[in-house]
């Protein structure tokens, strides 16, 4: 199996990691009751954690979509290994590592490392179509 689907594994489950991440701390300030029902009366969540959470998640499902799309189409055209499994694996790090500094508030180490998983998509994305 190549590695860039392992990645892409992998990538599901820092998803599912940072769903849970934000949506914790919204059910805890909000309320479980609120969080369960129809939401029709919008609500948001005021604390910073929860804030964060939120906003880094919502970051991530911004350029996941590209992620997926390049993994999978590196394996089907067969364009895998090289420089493609290193930026899939440098996407994944990236990602992880955005997290934590999100939530502890480290802004240019963010943005640095933001800009690192930009450059692996892009450079995904050079070698499918190289």
């Amino acid at each position: 199996m190549p590695t860039e689907i392992i990645v892409l594994g992998w990538s599901v489950a820092l998803l599912i990691a940072q769903m849970f991440l934000a949506s914790i701390p919204t059910t805890m300030e909000l309320g479980g009751e609120y969080q369960a029902g129809p939401r029709d009366e919008p609500r948001t969540a005021r604390g910073r954690f929860a804030g964060r959470a939120g906003r880094a998640y919502r970051n991530l499902l911004e350029t996941y979509p590209a992620f997926v799309a390049l993994a999978l189409a590196l394996a089907i055209t067969g364009k895998t290994g090289g420089y493609a499994t290193t930026a899939a694996i440098v996407w994944l790090v990236a990602r992880v590592l955005y997290v934590p500094l999100y939530l502890v508030q480290i802004p240019f180490a963010r943005s640095i490392v933001w800009f690192i998983a930009l450059l692996a998509l892009i450079t995904m994305l050079i070698r499918l179509l190289a």
